[in-house]
C-alpha cells in the first residue's frame, strides 16, 4: 500500500484556494469528563472549570468548559479537511473566545483558507487557515488562525 493511499486525495497544498470555506463533518457534544480530565492534565487550577458551588452565583451560572478544550476539539475537528496531509505544524495565532461553552453544548469547526505560500520547497507549501467553532445556537465561540506546512502532489501523491 502506498502513503498516499492512506490519506484522502483533496487535501494535498494544490487544492486549496484562497477564500475557500470548508464545514467539516462532525459535531461534538462536550462531555464533563473531557473538561475535568483535560484540565487537570494541563493543570488549570480555576474553580470556573471545576466549582459548582463558586460558578452558581456568577454570571455564567454554572462551570465553564476551559477554553483549551474547546480551541483543541475546532482545530481537531478541522484536522481531516485541513492537515491530514501536514507535515508540520507551524504556528497559531489570533486565539479569540467568543462566548462561554459549557457542558452539553455541540460544538461544530469551520475554515476559511487566508493564505497558501510557496515556501521554497518542492515537497510542501504554507497554508494559514481561519478556523472557528460555533455551539448548537449557531453562536461563534473560537476563532483562530493557524499556519500549516502541507505536503504537495507533485512530491507526495505517488509515494
Amino acid at each position: 500500500m502506498k502513503v498516499s493511499e492512506l490519506t484522502s486525495r483533496d487535501n494535498y497544498f494544490e487544492d486549496f484556494e484562497v477564500g475557500m470555506v470548508l464545514k467539516h463533518r462532525r459535531g461534538k457534544t462536550i462531555e464533563p469528563t473531557e473538561n475535568v480530565v483535560i484540565t487537570n492534565l494541563v493543570m488549570n487550577s480555576a474553580s470556573s472549570h471545576f466549582d459548582d458551588l463558586v460558578m452558581k452565583d456568577t454570571m455564567f451560572g454554572k462551570r465553564l468548559q476551559f477554553g483549551g478544550v474547546t480551541a483543541s476539539l475546532i482545530v481537531g475537528m478541522a484536522s481531516q479537511d485541513t492537515s491530514e496531509n501536514a507535515l508540520a505544524e507551524l504556528g497559531m495565532t489570533n486565539i479569540r473566545f467568543k462566548v462561554p461553552v459549557f457542558h452539553g453544548d455541540t460544538l461544530y469547526a469551520y475554515s476559511e483558507v487566508l493564505s497558501t505560500t510557496e515556501v521554497g520547497r518542492d515537497d510542501a507549501g504554507e497554508i494559514v487557515f481561519r478556523h472557528w467553532g460555533v455551539n448548537q445556537e449557531d453562536k461563534v465561540v473560537f476563532e483562530g488562525d493557524r499556519r500549516v506546512l502541507v505536503k504537495k502532489r507533485s512530491a507526495w501523491g505517488t509515494r
